[in-house]
């Protein structure tokens, strides 16, 4: 299709997002760069949805990695078993910097962490049950009772061994 050497045009969005991406990226360097450029080459429609879905994905991994956090502390206050399993207080850990380092580049969703905690709530406890349930362990507490604070959920808090 541009094995001519011709650059992709506005419309190639649906055909070649990447191609189409480095075409309006070079095209709004050139125009801050003070260099007139034809605005109708400009996908100004698309390059607004990408900007928003930059956003929207920043927040969907944070939710992400909130709801492993919130699984994983369920499993431990929930389980019965005596070795409730370590490499669960790593998963956690591991999200935990995930999400520090997601902050650090996005601190406005820092205000939404609390929001995000009860959305992803309801899935985690999904999660939690059902791993437990592959694990033949009967939940010592009711884990749709349970629910976290940010502090608890992004702090070093874990639930000790005898689950609180």
């Amino acid at each position: 299709m541009w094995g001519d050497g011709s650059l992709p045009q506005m419309g190639d969005y649906d055909l070649d997002i990447y191609a189409w991406s480095q075409r309006q990226g070079a095209l709004l360097r050139r125009l801050a760069a003070g260099e007139r450029v034809n605005g109708s080459d400009l996908d100004w429609p698309n390059i607004a949805e990408e900007i928003e879905t930059v956003g929207r994905s920043e927040r969907r991994a944070i939710a992400s990695h909130l709801a492993n956090i919130i699984e994983h502390l369920m499993k431990l206050e929930a389980s019965p078993a005596v070795d409730r399993r370590p490499g669960w207080r790593m998963t956690i850990e591991r999200s935990r910097i995930e999400i520090e380092a997601l902050l650090d580049d996005s601190p406005s969703l820092k205000s939404q962490v609390d929001e995000l905690i009860v959305g992803e709530l309801p899935r985690a406890r999904r999660l939690a049950s059902a791993a437990l349930a592959e694990h033949h362990e009967a939940p010592r507490v009711d884990v749709q009772s349970l629910i976290y604070s940010g502090h608890q959920v992004l702090g070093d808090w874990v639930p000790d061994d005898n689950g609180r």
